[in-house]
């Protein structure tokens, strides 16, 4: 009591000095204040800080001397930190009843680059830290019967948490600061769900973006880097799990019940919230894992309830499980949790145990391609990522996923540009080609992949497209196939586009096309049959035969050379006969690799007929085959001779295909 005077005076005091006159020297007096021993008596501060936080609030929000603002509040909350300063919780509740929406709004407003963030965000997380469950219930009520308050408030808070997520403002190695904030947003997203399921659950109060909002915000808190034990040191993950535990488990189990109470009103969140829920299952956290990927079942069995069909669901999840796995989440215990979880949640289903398992089964081939694909997407063997990236496309056209198709082919055609490979990036770019007409039809987004195609019509990306390919097979030499193209888009010029200018430029070059096929030598590529066997191949090539093409004056010594570096453990077999069953099974790597002969088919069009040597010579290189020959001696008294025939033609979109019989 004894001091009690001497506040009120200070209070009159700083009432008294004109508004908008001396504002940083009030404030810095009043900081003094809070430094010294009136202000850890509880009585004096009943009387001072309804007065400082009411100058705070109006300086605030006129953005007025923001630096010596924080400076106060942040010493205020260290004040009432302290233990020895007598009762705190009212006046805990007087700054989150006059401050933190004016705090929150000044962060959100703020820059990330500002100079004042990081203190900011410590003063809102230095008052979230200190409300206890009574604070929050008491905030919610400060709203009265305005239900938009309340919605707006949330709002603001879960997109300005999300954005702190997103874009921390303290370094990555400040970990003690970032778990510390962790802590306290954990808390209060949990605090704030539970209003969600009290006040905004029911039919005629169900707020769908505010739901939303929560679900996004609680899987960008759960994935955020800085949560991602595994990424940490032994030590450091100890000390961090002994006093913090996994904060991505706590929140991820809450995210699965919030998931479970919306009850009729998941449907309003399917297939949007597929990926996000997704990302959350992928984190490499066991039991995290078994507690969520049951929501996935739970969409299903939700989306068949109101359509007798989970398409969506399932469109939605191959198209993010694809970004997610290239983006380095997801591994082969995932792989199995997932197939095991949900066929156990399908086969118990009357109605989705046999389409569930099927769509089961596609998942799991598809998540074994994609993590093919990422083990082998950074290897310098440019011909190892080929193969996985026909692997992966090859599986998008089976199941007719036509955008995932596309996005593929751009990457294989892209691999082959950057080795050259000019034929099967025409070849590759073909197949885009191929997907579409030559018509006025609109052309969807995702046949526009790339950047360089400005077409607003099917019929105009198929003619720059063509224009493309005929470019490609110049460069790569193959002057009959740009002919063939060149016919058909002639015909467009002609006869639809009625372009005569485009058609004599075109005409030219096919004119040029066919001189070269006459004059210019081209070298006969020759062809090898490779054998990849045992274990310690990867999947996509073990115990399985290939023809390559090889490159223009490449010999066999020299193709076994770049093999054999690309695997410098493989032992290279000595005979061409097919393997013992032992070398299949055996652990070790063994390279089979002989020449062998493409079997020319002649056109119809050039058999009897007295065709030019060099046209035919020129054919036997270039024209396209699938079947090719090798000649064995067989025990030093015949010949025995031996037809391969490739799953593709040569050349291809490969400059290899795997055979798929012999005889």
């Amino acid at each position: 009591l004894l001091f009690s005077p001497h506040s009120k005076l200070f209070t009159d005091f700083i009432l008294k000095v004109p508004l908008g006159r001396l504002v940083k020297q009030k404030l810095y007096c009043m900081i003094d204040i809070v430094h010294s021993d009136l202000f850890t008596q509880h009585d004096c501060r009943e009387i001072l800080l309804p007065l400082m936080t009411e100058q705070l609030k109006f300086h605030l929000e006129k953005q007025e001397e923001l630096e010596a603002c924080c400076h106060l509040l942040s010493d205020i909350l260290e004040v009432l930190y302290r233990k020895d300063v007598g009762p705190t919780q009212w006046h805990v509740q007087i700054i989150m009843e006059k401050l933190l929406r004016t705090v929150n709004r000044t962060v959100i407003s703020m820059g990330r680059d500002s100079e004042l963030i990081g203190s900011f965000v410590a003063s809102m997380t230095g008052t979230l830290r200190q409300m206890e469950e009574y604070h929050y219930t008491h905030l919610i009520s400060t709203f009265g019967k305005m239900r938009t308050d309340v919605v707006d408030f949330l709002m603001e808070t879960f997109i300005m948490f999300k954005d702190l997520i997103g874009k921390n403002v303290y370094p990555a190695d400040w970990v003690i600061m970032n778990m510390m904030q962790n802590k306290v947003f954990l808390r209060a997203i949990n605090q704030y769900a539970a209003v969600l399921n009290k006040k905004f659950l029911d039919q005629a109060n169900f707020e769908l973006q505010l739901w939303n909002n929560y679900f996004h915000l609680a899987v960008a808190f759960l994935t955020q880097e800085s949560l991602q034990l595994e990424n940490f040191s032994s030590d450091k993950r100890t000390k961090i799990y002994h006093k913090y535990q996994d904060m991505r488990r706590q929140i991820g189990f809450e995210i699965r019940d919030m998931w479970y109470n919306l009850g009729q009103h998941k449907i309003k969140f399917i297939p949007e919230m597929v990926g996000p829920i997704l990302e959350m299952t992928l984190v490499p956290e066991i039991e995290l894992r078994k507690a969520t990927i049951p929501i996935f079942f739970d969409m299903m069995q939700c989306e068949f309830h109101f359509t007798r069909s989970f398409q969506r669901f399932e469109n939605e999840i191959i198209t993010k499980l694809d970004h997610e796995v290239e983006g380095g989440r997801g591994d082969e215990q995932y792989k199995v949790l997932f197939q095991k979880i949900l066929l156990e949640h399908c086969r118990k289903h009357k109605y989705l145990a046999k389409t569930g398992e099927n769509f089961v089964t596609l998942v799991v081939r598809l998540l074994e391609r994609l993590l093919d694909y990422r083990t082998i997407m950074h290897d310098e063997n440019k011909e190892n990522r080929m193969s996985c990236t026909v692997n992966v496309l090859n599986f998008y056209k089976e199941i007719e996923r036509e955008e995932m198709y596309i996005r593929y082919l751009y990457k294989l055609c892209d691999l082959h540009k950057e080795c050259d490979n000019y034929t099967e990036a025409a070849y590759t770019l073909l197949l885009h080609a191929k997907l579409l007409k030559w018509s006025e039809d609109a052309c969807a987004a995702h046949l526009t992949q790339r950047d360089g195609y400005h077409a607003s019509t099917q019929g105009q990306l198929k003619d720059q497209l063509y224009q493309e390919i005929i470019n490609y097979f110049d460069k790569g030499k193959m002057w009959e196939e740009a002919i063939i193209l060149g016919k058909e888009l002639a015909e467009q010029y002609e006869n639809e586009m009625f372009d005569f200018e485009q058609l004599s430029t075109l005409l030219r070059k096919q004119a040029q096309f066919y001189e070269n096929i006459v004059k210019v030598i081209r070298p006969k590529p020759d062809y090898f049959a490779v054998g990849y066997y045992g274990q310690g191949f990867p999947s996509f090539l073990r115990n399985k035969m290939f023809i390559y093409r090889g490159k223009e004056y490449e010999r066999r010594e020299d193709f076994e050379a770049r093999l054999l570096t690309q695997f410098p453990n493989a032992e290279k077999m000595k005979t061409s006969t097919p393997p013992s069953e032992e070398i299949k099974i055996s652990p070790a790597q063994y390279i089979q690799c002989f020449t062998v002969k493409p079997i020319l088919e002649l056109p119809p069009k050039f058999q009897n007929k007295p065709v030019s040597e060099q046209i035919v010579s020129a054919l036997c290189g270039i024209v396209i085959h699938r079947k090719h020959s090798s000649l064995f001696p067989f025990q030093n008294m015949w010949i025995e001779r031996t037809t391969y025939v490739t799953a593709y033609k040569l050349p291809g979109i490969l400059r290899w295909f795997e055979v798929i019989s012999d005889s």
